[in-house]
Order: structure tokens, then C-alpha cells, then sequence
């Protein structure tokens, strides 16, 4: 019996040894699967890269035409599972008015607010909003007062003059909402978190 099994453990060896290739070929086809399916899981439900589409965020965020020297940014899509936006993050949504395009704007406000703009300060609830660190490129536009629904955020770009933001197409839905933006990583010399 021990002679047997002897046998068969040397014959598998040597099948082994002979298609040496063949399950080398099948631990790389493995291990390239699994890597896949977890970039796929990642950039599904935790973390997305996104590309600053335009200048309405300068001089938070860099974005234009070109594309070449644009922001890019990692964007957290797990924080919105468990808690809401709030009032001063950059938050990353699908475009309301373009299918397959994604827009960066600052969270201004939040369901239920009142949010009102004349000779562009924002007052949200009737108190003029301040946003501490941040630098924002006033315009003079007036909007408002509106009520913001529920499910529903009003967001702004930083540079006033020059975003399509709330203002134009209106409040955003929180199902249209893909995450919080963390940092940008490119260009290198650019890397920041961002508040």
C-alpha cells in the first residue's frame, strides 16, 4: 500500500513538473482575475478617480479645456453610505443636465435650508454662510430665497462668475451624488487634501 502511494505521489510530481508552464499559466490567469474583480469592487463602491471638468472651482481646484493640466482627484464614495453631505465639502455628482459626466462642486446647502444670494454673499437660513479657509471668487448674482427639499443639496462652484452650478439647473439629487473629494494627485506638484 505505502509502495502505491509512493507511485502515485511521484507520478503527480512528475505531471506536475512537465506542465510546469501550464499551472503557472493558471496561478497568473488567478491571480490577474482576482485582481481585477477587486479594482472593479474599489472603484464601484469605495474609491473613484475624477478629473476636474472646468474652472468653476479656482482657486480650490484646477480645471479647463484642455484637460492637460486639470485636477485629478480621489474620490471617497463610501463616506456617503453612512453619513450625508455637509455644508463645506467638496462633493463630486453626476452632471443634472449631461449624461456620463461628472461635476466637483462646493456643498452649500442641505435639505430643508433656505438658501438666498444677494450681490453674491450666500445666506443660508438667513445668516450669511462663511466658509472658513476657503477661498471663494464672489460675483454679484442674486438667487433665492428657495427652499431646498429633502434629498436634495444646492451646490456652488467656488468661482462664482464662472459655474453652472445650483443656481442654473437647480438642487442636486442625493441619489445623483458619487462621493466626497479627499485630494488631488496630479499634477504631482499640486498634491493637497482638501477641505
Amino acid at each position: 500500500m505505502k509502495n502505491s502511494y509512493l507511485n502515485y505521489k511521484s507520478l503527480k510530481d512528475r505531471f506536475k513538473e512537465k506542465n510546469k508552464l501550464f499551472f503557472y499559466s493558471i496561478d497568473f490567469i488567478e491571480t490577474i482575475v482576482i485582481a481585477l474583480i477587486l479594482a472593479l469592487l474599489i472603484k464601484t463602491y469605495i474609491i473613484q478617480v475624477s478629473v476636474v471638468p472646468t474652472g468653476s472651482m479656482i482657486p480650490t481646484l484646477i480645471g479647463g479645456v484642455d484637460g492637460k493640466f486639470n485636477d485629478r482627484l480621489f474620490v471617497n464614495k463610501f463616506v456617503y453610505y453612512f453619513k450625508t453631505p455637509e455644508r463645506g465639502d467638496i462633493v463630486v455628482f453626476k452632471s443634472p443636465h449631461q449624461d456620463g459626466k461628472d461635476y466637483v462642486k462646493r456643498c452649500i446647502g442641505l435639505p430643508g435650508d433656505s438658501i438666498e444670494i444677494k450681490q453674491g454673499v450666500v445666506y443660508v437660513n438667513g445668516k450669511e454662510l462663511i466658509l472658513v479657509g476657503v477661498n471663494i471668487r464672489k460675483d454679484y448674482t442674486y438667487y433665492g430665497p428657495s427652499k431646498i427639499p429633502e434629498k436634495s443639496y444646492f451646490m456652488l462652484g467656488d468661482n462664482r462668475s464662472m459655474s453652472l452650478d445650483s443656481r442654473a439647473w437647480g438642487f442636486v439629487k442625493e441619489k445623483d451624488i458619487i462621493g466626497k473629494a479627499l485630494f488631488t494627485f496630479w499634477p504631482i506638484s499640486q498634491i493637497r487634501a482638501l477641505k
